[in-house]
């Protein structure tokens, strides 16, 4: 494929209808090509644009690109959980995937815990490759580029964006840089952490109650921004009622980009804007109108949880 099928795909993509297994496969052997070689920690200049949790709202992502501009006007940092619950996982992955091959230098796609084969086969994305190529291999092979997303990104030297949060065993960036991340993620361990915890008035860490991760309040937070010359922490995970939220005296805070989640939540998404100076500008959208989506499929039996 060259660059005018690439973008051939991504235009397809953006009509709500997937490609081919090909060019499917194509868009995958590219993505582990070009993820292979980053560390677990990418350096991303900026201005960015930092984006929470898609989760296969395909038409709310294309309402992210009409508010925040497009790629590769914009230069994007999403912080993982593009599939599962979502009408359109498929799509919304490989819109992802293809922009990052066409423009690997404006979009930046770290691993959230959905990104992984145990949970893509509790909350749907496993079923719906299934059901669109008639086959599992396709889940097969996107997991392996799924095994190769960083871990996280430092935006401007001084914002450490992360899918979940902090780890009682990480204290330094540089033992997020020596962890191994090309494999399924772990049940347990400092790498689970990174993907699986959130933020709670607590002291330190504690357990959490969603049986991976921990809960780290602010007195951790401060210690690991402190240590590593960080000013903020920037994560998604957890869904926003008000689009996002600001903890700690604004030294963490939790973006989420799915407006209406699930198709019933009600709420709005936000994208956190990092200008060239590092002051940051939450950006408010709301669930992409009727007219701009197209009808949703007819769904199997699966259900979809908040």
């Amino acid at each position: 494929m060259n660059v005018g099928d690439i973008e051939s795909v991504i235009s397809l993509l953006k009509t709500g209808q997937y490609p081919n297994v090909k060019e499917f496969n194509y868009i995958c052997d590219k993505s582990i090509e070009i993820l292979g070689s980053y560390p677990n920690i990418v350096q991303v200049p900026s201005p960015a644009t930092i984006c929470g949790d898609i989760h296969g709202q395909l038409y709310d992502l294309l309402e992210l690109f009409s508010i925040g501009g497009n790629v590769p006007d914009t230069n994007y940092v999403f912080l993982g959980d593009y599939v599962d619950r979502g009408y359109y996982s498929l799509e919304t992955v490989l819109l992802l995937l293809a922009l990052k091959v066409r423009y690997p230098n404006r979009v930046t796609l770290l691993r959230g815990n959905h990104e992984s084969r145990q949970t893509t086969q509790s909350y749907g994305f496993y079923e719906e490759i299934q059901r669109k190529y008639n086959s599992t291999d396709p889940w097969a092979r996107i997991n392996a580029v799924f095994d190769l997303l960083p871990i996280a990104a430092v935006v401007g030297s001084q914002i450490f964006c992360v899918h979940g949060g902090l780890s009682p065993m990480v204290s330094s960036s540089d033992q997020i840089l020596r962890l191994d991340r090309k494999k399924e993620v772990p049940e347990r361990g400092p790498f689970c952490d990174l993907l699986w915890s959130d933020p709670e008035a607590v002291l330190g860490f504690q357990p959490s109650p969603r049986g991976a991760g921990y809960l780290f309040g602010d007195s951790a937070v401060s210690q690991f921004n402190h240590a590593n010359g960080y000013k903020l922490v920037c994560r998604a995970h957890q869904l926003a009622s008000e689009g996002y939220v600001e903890w700690f005296d604004r030294k963490l805070f939790t973006v989420w980009s799915a407006p209406n989640y699930c198709y019933r939540g009600g709420n709005p998404a936000s994208i956190l804007e990092v200008d060239t100076n590092n002051k940051t500008r939450f950006k408010l959208f709301e669930a992409a109108p009727a007219e701009a989506r197209g009808e949703f499929p007819e769904r199997s039996s699966l259900l979809y949880f908040m």
